[in-house]
């Protein structure tokens, strides 16, 4: 049983850490509503009311409408297609039984070692000699191709653990493979594939090195692209730039938000418990 001397010391912790977490978003919000032509940052807040302007004046200075249509279509994309390769690729890695399974999926794990700056040149003269660049294909199949690499990782790793007795009464039932899969797993997945959704999108929403090096185009911007040439052109523009933050942020919050639950549950299931 937990002692109120142990449980103190656990809200304390845990306080701390909120604190040291909730300080550089606090710092952005104030920045973000204080006068448009103040210097100041930080915690500062305005004496004037906060001035909600910044965040139309950011929209507008910043052409972040079409930066973030542009990111919301490659990150539903990429979550749409990893998640619809992970999941029966999952099963077939960790239920299956076929030559060269083991060396297949540790060629799958390799994706997960290999530092993203070593593959971008390479990848980029590959796209560019297939016509493919400077377009959302050059942002799609590779992000694709690295979130499918944790994908198939993390779902293999929840059919082998927690899944199995179902596979198998399912199979003593007469189940085959894609019914097994399709019928049964996949409900009962719900938890670990959101988990899987939600690291995803938030991976490639936040993704700034390939869309820096694979796009020129600024109609093909994405919105961590944008922010950095909003804040070459708006150096001095603290408000307006924090602002910018704030929106392209929001909608990962929201994604969040409206999965946290079956994140939680997903990662405290144990989705990959090997």
């Amino acid at each position: 049983m937990t002692s109120r001397f142990e449980r103190g010391v656990t809200y304390a912790v845990l306080g701390v850490f909120t604190v040291l977490a909730l300080t550089p978003v606090v710092g952005v919000l104030t920045t973000a509503l204080g006068p448009p032509d103040s210097l100041d940052t930080g915690f500062s807040l305005p004496t004037d009311g906060p001035h909600w302007e910044n965040f139309a004046d950011a929209w507008s200075r910043g052409r972040f409408g079409t930066y973030l249509g542009n990111s919301a279509l490659v990150a539903v994309a990429v979550v749409l297609l990893s998640t619809a390769l992970a999941v029966p690729a999952g099963y077939a890695f960790g239920v299956l039984r076929f030559p060269g399974s083991t060396a297949l999926f540790y060629l799958f794990v390799i994706g997960l070692t290999l530092p993203q700056e070593a593959l971008v040149v390479p990848l980029y003269f590959d796209l560019r000699h297939l016509g493919l660049t400077d377009g959302y294909a050059a942002l799609i199949l590779p992000q694709t191709a690295q979130s499918l690499a944790f994908g198939v990782f993390w779902m293999r790793g929840y059919f082998r653990s927690g899944a199995l007795p179902v596979i198998e009464a399912a199979r003593v039932d007469g189940a085959g493979s894609w019914t097994t899969l399709w019928r049964i797993l996949v409900p009962m997945s719900r938890p670990a594939v959101s988990t899987l959704v939600v690291l995803t999108f938030m991976w490639t929403w936040n993704e700034f090195l390939m869309a820096l090096v694979m796009v020129s185009d600024e109609a093909h911007r994405t919105v961590p692209l944008g922010l950095a040439f909003f804040r070459g052109q708006h150096a001095s523009d603290a408000a307006p730039l924090a602002a910018a933050a704030v929106l392209i942020a929001l909608p990962v919050v929201v994604v969040y938000v409206l999965l946290q639950r079956r994140l939680i549950a997903g990662v405290l299931g144990g989705a990959v418990k090997e």
